[in-house]
């Protein structure tokens, strides 16, 4: 069975407990961090087991790569601890479990990945991919699977992305760029993590947009209007690929509005939390999250998820922004999709 790569001295010798001190959701003090990671880390109780809304951010706040959301999620697994309701959790197990059934475009050496997300297969189209459709992979088959962190269940992921892994590897390909931050973050986050051995390079999508943004300066003409970014849980997993968000908004002339909640102080769309821990979390997140937006000058909130833009898409437009993803966004800029109407 694959084992998570955690160092308990790491814990031990950290000075500042920026992975529980920078929550947005627990409270927790300094000196209190390390006992209770330690605590974690050995198999024992701690609150912070049973308070962890499974945002995913302290992933990002360890700067040692030393993976304390993934040990919270595997200790919560160990004891029965359970974030969802046990139907629910099953519900969700039951949908990514794989059937058989999945859709391959032409496979080359360099392809992209849509997981289990009907979103892609109509929204990636046009100039921006032209170079790589129709080669593409959608399916439980190459289904990432770490949407299980958020139900604490470490040993379904480990069962079955490396049959996904495995799956990749048949096809041949040397490149993956994956469309959603839970697929890039399975293969560059989580599979090392567990000891799995990747047999391609996977590509985050923002990373493939910019470099085809630059390839297409030409046909660009800048957008010149105020948008706010909606930072997804599942980004937290690859932070090294938000810095192209800002990059990205440059090269298609939008303003990325200077806002309370973004970067690291980023908050949830609170589509997990109305699952899982209330909807008065949910709405209080959301609230927040949406008066910052308003009060900063957006009128447009891009998203990067579909399941964070399913959440929230309605409730931005009632305050009068506009929902897009970001590559209907880019596909904007190049002429290929109308401005959003008031």
């Amino acid at each position: 069975m694959y084992k998570l790569h955690f160092d308990e001295n790491i814990c031990k010798k950290c000075p500042t407990g920026d992975c529980l001190i920078k929550c947005q959701y627990l409270d927790i003090e300094k000196n209190q961090v390390k006992d209770e990671m330690v605590k974690i880390a050995q198999g024992k109780d701690s609150f912070v087991l049973e308070q962890c809304v499974t945002c995913y951010g302290c992933e990002e706040y360890c700067r040692r790569g030393n993976h304390p959301f993934y040990l919270i999620t595997e200790k919560r697994d160990e004891k029965g601890i359970l974030t969802s309701p046990r139907a629910i959790t099953k519900q969700w197990i039951n949908i990514g479990e794989p059937r058989g059934k999945y859709q391959l475009g032409e496979i080359k050496e360099k392809i992209l990945s849509f997981g289990f997300m009907p979103e892609f297969l109509d929204m990636v189209k046009g100039k921006l991919f032209e170079d790589l459709m129709p080669s593409y992979v959608f399916g439980q088959e190459f289904f990432c699977n770490v949407v299980y962190l958020h139900f604490a269940n470490t040993q379904i992921i480990k069962q079955r992305l490396p049959m996904v892994v495995e799956n990749f590897r048949k096809l041949g390909v040397e490149e993956v760029v994956f469309m959603h931050d839970e697929c890039y973050g399975a293969f560059s986050s989580l599979a090392p993590a567990y000891g799995i051995e990747v047999p391609f390079k996977p590509i985050h999508y923002f990373e493939y947009l910019y470099q085809r943004l630059k390839d297409l300066a030409s046909d660009i003409k800048p957008l010149n209007i105020n948008v706010a970014y909606q930072r997804p849980c599942s980004s937290r997993l690859s932070p090294d690929k938000h810095r192209y968000v800002p990059k990205i908004m440059n090269l298609i002339g939008a303003n990325l509005v200077e806002r309370e909640y973004q970067d690291e102080n980023a908050l949830c769309c609170g589509g997990i939390f109305a699952m899982d821990y209330g909807y008065s979390l949910a709405h209080d997140v959301q609230e927040k999250n949406l008066e910052d937006m308003v009060a900063h000058g957006a009128e447009y909130c891009v998203f990067n998820c579909p399941a964070c833009q399913n959440t929230l898409g309605e409730k931005v437009r009632k305050r009068g922004l506009k929902p897009i993803h970001m590559v209907d966004l880019c596909r904007m800029a190049l002429g290929e999709t109308p401005k959003m109407e008031e």
